[in-house]
């Protein structure tokens, strides 16, 4: 097989489309001799800052000594960043031969419990590629916990960073539900980290009592102080359960980061790889694209894909006090998983003097139409085809000392994210 027919064969059940549970990843690692036994490392669930969290936590590892793989969800540019060792996504011949060598597998297990979906196929190659060559593992939760393929694993640590309103369909209405559903990930004897709070930290520490598990808690076991760099990022101290840093570099933009970085510290801490020298180096050569990421300047182009309402309203409040009343115009794309309504009311506490809609191609047919975006969003929104029109369009409006923000959809910040990099 080519790359692009790879591509093609594991999501040819519909990328988009999901069949919920655990029990075909299982049967997958069976088969494989289950390569993910004995390794350490982090299942990091949340609604929002489970990438960043899982970055910092991955570069810390990899500062330590430690061969380090990382499996972040979803990709921006290449489908191949989903599968990385030592920050390096895993190329794509090896990303076909990987493919290949699994299809057996997937073919027997299809008679067993049924066809496995992209997602299950996904966590499959990962560990077949990076089990042998790897001593820690960093793994993002696609969806919820309790049912995502890579609940499937057990790594020691179980970070939940937060819980908030995403995914109701799958996950349920309420708090109490979506936290049940994340913090089903905890395993028994593991150590659990988070930056959850009121109900949703009730609710984690019951699950992880009824684990036998140690927890740690953000502002409780493990404090944080951080000072603002502005497009720095920040200095921060962190410290827990004896563990103590001060006078860290973080380079990573918006004032909800330090939290992230102290999980993923704790973390660190948790598995014995916390020495000064790699906490203080790990993080400050964190890179993690896509999250209040400046690209260019006159105007200032910034890219963050928070799609959900509570990640667009906290990274749009951090993006206003750094930029203050100067002129600010939004790109905005969203898919039609999501509520129109909602994501375009979190777009107006970002309060924009204007907003020009599109659609990515990289999700097409999946998005609501850039038309229908723009009126929905009524008096200053305005609609623009193919992405990188809407761009343009949108520095006009900024003028060369303004703002644009490029946001609602990690497809079309990938897609901007590529096409500024040529």
């Amino acid at each position: 097989m080519t790359y692009e027919e790879s591509l093609a064969y594991i999501s040819r059940l519909g990328r988009f489309g999901m069949k919920l549970g655990t029990e075909r990843t299982r049967a997958i690692l069976d088969h494989l001799g289950n390569p993910e036994r004995g390794l350490r490392g982090a299942l990091i669930a949340g609604t929002n800052g489970k990438g960043s969290t899982a970055a910092c936590l991955a570069s810390i590892l990899q500062a330590a000594g430690r061969n380090v793989g990382f499996m972040p969800k979803p990709h921006l540019v290449s489908y191949t960043e989903r599968i990385q060792l030592n920050g390096v996504p895993i190329s794509e011949r090896d990303f076909v031969r990987t493919l290949e060598e699994l299809k057996p597998v997937l073919d027997a297990i299809s008679g067993e419990v049924g066809q496995a979906t992209e997602f299950e196929m996904l966590t499959g190659m990962a560990l077949a590629h990076l089990a042998p060559r790897i001593d820690r593992l960093v793994c993002e939760v696609g969806l919820g916990g309790r049912l995502d393929a890579t609940n499937a694993l057990d790594l020691g640590v179980a970070i939940i960073t937060n819980v908030d309103y995403d995914h109701q369909k799958y996950l349920g209405d309420t708090i109490e539900e979506i936290a049940h559903e994340k913090a089903a990930i905890i395993k028994p004897g593991n150590h659990v980290i988070t930056g959850c709070e009121g109900v949703a930290l009730e609710i984690v520490e019951a699950h992880a009592r009824r684990a036998a598990s140690v927890i740690w808690r953000l502002g409780s076991e493990i404090r944080l102080e951080s000072r603002s760099k502005g497009w720095d990022g920040h200095t921060i101290n962190v410290a827990g359960p004896d563990f103590e840093f001060k006078d860290l570099s973080l380079p990573l933009v918006g004032d909800y980061q330090p939290a992230n970085a102290a999980l993923a510290v704790a973390a660190a801490a948790a598995l014995g790889d916390a020495t000064a020298g790699a906490v203080r180096h790990g993080l400050a050569s964190t890179v993690w694209p896509g999250r209040l990421q400046q690209i260019a300047m006159r105007p200032r182009v910034i890219l963050d894909g928070g799609h959900n309402p509570a990640a667009m309203t906290k990274s749009g409040a951090a993006l206003r006090r750094l930029i203050g009343k100067e002129r600010l115009v939004a790109v905005f794309a969203m898919l039609s998983e999501r509520d129109p309504v909602q994501l375009l009311a979190a777009l107006r506490t970002v309060d924009p003097d204007a907003a020009v809609f599109t659609e990515p191609g990289s999700a097409a047919g999946h998005a609501i139409s850039a038309e229908q975006l723009a009126g929905i969003y009524g008096p200053g929104g305005e609609a623009r085809t193919p992405a990188r029109a809407a761009l343009e369009r949108a520095k006009e409006l900024a003028g060369p000392d303004g703002n644009v923000l490029v946001c609602g959809s990690l497809y079309l910040v990938g897609e901007i994210l590529a096409q500024t990099a040529k």
